[in-house]
């Protein structure tokens, strides 16, 4: 494939072989999440969104895809689960103008609280985890995806441990063909709740800057070690600037 004006990164070689299995089974498929989640999620991206507004950010755009006229089709955003309170609202205001994308929320009552906070941005959700409706998430990617929508994706999420990197994003690209754009949030003062994943809350009037990075496209039909080859390389370019890996 060819995407103009874009740069291109590419991956180094390694030997040992990645697992690739999404999930044994299909267990315990249900959605869980009542009125109480949707009420709550809504309530938290409101709050993301008013918080957002009194940030000072800058962004660094590798790949064009905050461009109205960019060439990238469907892409696969990549970021860490601790920088989700930051990243949506900025999307929303920069490539969420003229592109449309859908997150990748679990099937838990957490995931029905995150996908509602996500409507606040016009963010899609597509329910599912690497432990519960993984393959119904992968078909749903995959098809979101061919309607021209973006996908984002925490490697990490929805369990950690934080900064692990499920193989989830590597098949998705490998199957669908889309490219990957690791999207990456400094900040200049921010505090970190005792979650699993120290969750990263910019104070008000901070600097945030936001990087899309350079496009990652993954090969088909990848081996087991050019698979996890693809996988490695993803998570370290992701791991760029993190400071408490």
């Amino acid at each position: 494939m060819n995407y103009r004006g874009c740069k291109r990164r590419v991956a180094p070689e390694l030997t040992e072989p990645a697992p690739r299995n999404l999930a044994n089974s299909e267990k315990n498929t249900e959605i869980r999440g009542g009125r109480k989640e949707e009420i709550l999620g809504t309530l938290v991206g409101w709050l993301m969104r008013g918080w957002a507004k009194t940030l000072r950010v800058q962004i660094d755009d590798r790949c064009g895809v905050t461009l109205p006229n960019s060439q990238l089709p469907p892409v696969i955003y990549a970021m860490w689960h601790n920088r989700i309170f930051t990243i949506p609202p900025i999307w929303a205001r920069t490539s969420g103008r003229f592109r449309r994308a859908a997150v990748l929320t679990s099937a838990s009552k957490d995931g029905t609280i995150l996908a509602r906070a996500m409507e606040v941005f016009q963010l899609q959700s597509v329910r599912g985890s690497s432990s519960r409706r993984a393959v119904a998430a992968l078909i749903g990617m995959r098809r979101t995806l061919k309607e021209g929508i973006d996908i984002c994706i925490t490697p990490d999420g929805p369990r950690g441990p934080k900064y692990s990197f499920h193989p989830g994003i590597i098949k998705l690209a490998e199957s669908s063909r889309a490219p990957i754009v690791a999207v990456h949030a400094a900040y200049s003062s921010a505090w970190r709740l005792k979650t699993w994943d120290m969750l990263v809350i910019p104070k008000p009037f901070s600097k945030v800057t936001v990087i899309f990075d350079e496009i990652l496209v993954i090969p088909p039909k990848l081996d087991d070690a050019a698979f996890v080859t693809q996988l490695e390389n993803v998570k370290s370019i992701l791991l760029t600037g993190v400071d408490d890996a």
